[in-house]
């Protein structure tokens, strides 16, 4: 579809060269107006913002944290109040702890709730807010960041995995329910570097995974924050026949 002139929200879009980010910039390169939601990181959000602007279109910021229904309302709130539509949800807000997948006794009950409630709770309640204007478009999309943790049981912590695959099942879910004004599909990013990636890794792990990306990786290359924005707005704008998709983007590292 072509995403001029429309409206759309990414979460999680605060640091700037994250996923969500690079998706709000990408889009809003489309001619699409963007609102950058951010938790806590207001300059972030800002300086996200202003390289929306400078594509011409309209973007503002708004605080909200996912896993609270009161702030998704006013996100979509905040848009159709501000554009009188919404055509695009990007749902990029995670959170996750890095605990070693043998250590059990390293997550709790409380760890879990946390993660489900922005990862999964967060993306449903999202959306249940945005479908209602999703469907008056006609020809929605929205795109929900997974990772390859969901489809492989890894990851920086099991309990991250499990949000993850209750994601894509969520995914599939919505799509049922939603079509067929509404495409909800998910990508499944592995083998990914950036700031993400650097916030929960030390220094020489980080370089580890450069090092192994680079080497064994079927395609000698790790994923971008960019690269996952780029299938995103793929996803928007050109994957019209597809729905309930949860796509592995991992340069191959599950061959290796």
């Amino acid at each position: 579809m072509d995403i001029n002139g429309r409206a759309a929200i990414v979460t999680g879009s605060s640091s700037v060269v994250g996923i969500g980010a690079e998706s709000a910039k990408l889009i809003a390169s489309k001619g699409c107006n963007v609102v950058v939601n951010y938790v806590t990181n207001f300059d972030g959000a800002e300086e996200t913002v202003a390289a929306c602007r400078a594509h011409g279109v309209d973007s503002f910021a708004v605080q909200g944290d996912v896993s609270k229904d009161d702030d998704c309302r006013k996100m979509v709130k905040a848009a159709i109040d501000r554009w009188g539509r919404l055509d695009v949800l990007v749902n990029n807000a995670a959170v996750t702890k890095v605990v070693p997948a043998g250590d059990l006794e390293g997550l709790s009950a409380d760890d879990f709730h946390d993660m489900y409630a922005v990862n999964v709770v967060g993306n449903f309640q999202m959306t249940r807010a945005a479908a209602p204007h999703l469907r008056a478009s006609g020809d929605a999309a929205v795109v929900n960041i997974s990772s390859l943790g969901a489809l492989v049981g890894n990851g920086s912590s099991i309990a991250y995995a499990a949000s993850k695959g209750a994601l894509n099942n969520l995914t599939m879910a919505l799509a049922r329910q939603l079509a067929p004004e509404i495409r909800v599909n998910a990508i499944c990013p592995g083998g990914l570097l950036g700031n993400w990636t650097r916030r929960i890794m030390d220094e020489e792990n980080y370089q580890r995974r450069v090092q192994e990306a680079e080497t064994e990786f079927p395609l000698r290359k790790p994923v971008m924050p960019i690269d996952v924005a780029k299938t995103a707005l793929w996803l928007i704008e050109d994957a019209t026949h597809m729905t309930g998709e949860a796509l592995r983007m991992d340069a191959g590292q599950h061959l290796s």
